[in-house]
């Protein structure tokens, strides 16, 4: 557990910082990968205005609790934050987003690598980006980071349903390439600080208290009966690929 009173996750900050070390420097400026990695981010860009875009803008949101409605069609439930059913799995899933969040603005402090909406203020995002957020760092993805780490507690608490939580975890790293808010590198980087993030806080005490207490939370949401009907719609949006 975090000694900081100012973070709030469930690891130190040295555990954070050790996490943020194994993490390599961004595509050297000019570099066969970073071209490569900017033509792929060029391709999304035939997406722009879809049904997957919306579902982009849709992704944007991770913070909990409403993060949590992101996994409605991959486990069967219907996640209602607003009627704080769940809260068990909320602050499970605060405290991630916490250490996940942290861990990648370490490394973003390392090296600044601009977002493809700042290096093409042209380019739309799909959600609303002042000039201060389009010339914020892009290298890891912070997003990518939290869906990760999202996505493996999920898989945790409904293993029934692991290989889509996961699925859909990547699907929201991926809506940030689709949203022109980070290159492909940055959200695959993302992807793989989230999932050791989970791997160091899924040994905590706290984080295994939270997840007996979640996985009961699942239990009921799954008896209840309830699913979200947007589901078809989603499976829809995500056939459409660049």
């Amino acid at each position: 557990m975090s000694t900081d009173p100012a973070h709030h996750g469930y690891l130190t900050r040295s555990e954070l910082q050790h996490l943020a070390d194994a993490v390599p420097p961004p595509p050297p400026t000019g570099s066969q990968v970073e071209a490569a990695d900017r033509a792929l981010s060029a391709s999304y860009r035939v997406l722009e205005n879809t049904d997957r875009w919306l579902m982009a803008t849709s992704h944007a949101e991770v913070r909990s609790p409403f993060a949590l409605q992101h996994f409605d069609c991959a486990l069967g439930v219907l996640f209602n934050p607003a009627e704080n059913t769940t809260p068990a799995s909320a602050r499970l899933m605060q405290r991630l987003f916490e250490d996940a969040e942290a861990a990648s603005t370490i490394v973003k402090m390392r090296a600044h690598r601009p977002r493809p909406v700042g290096d093409d203020p042209n380019r739309e995002a799909c959600q609303r980006v002042s000039d201060t957020g389009r010339a914020s760092a892009s290298y890891p993805s912070g997003s990518a980071t939290v869906a990760a780490a999202y996505g493996e507690a999920m898989a945790a608490i409904a293993p029934d349903h692991a290989e889509a939580a996961r699925d859909t975890a990547h699907q929201i790293a991926l809506s940030r390439v689709i949203c022109g808010m980070h290159y492909p590198l940055d959200a695959q980087t993302g992807e793989k600080l989230g999932k050791a993030v989970f791997e160091r806080a899924a040994i905590t005490p706290d984080f295994q208290a939270d997840l007996a207490l979640a996985r009961q939370e699942y239990v009921s949401l799954k008896a209840s009966g309830k699913t979200n009907p947007g589901c078809a719609a989603e499976r829809a949006a995500l056939l459409q690929t660049p």
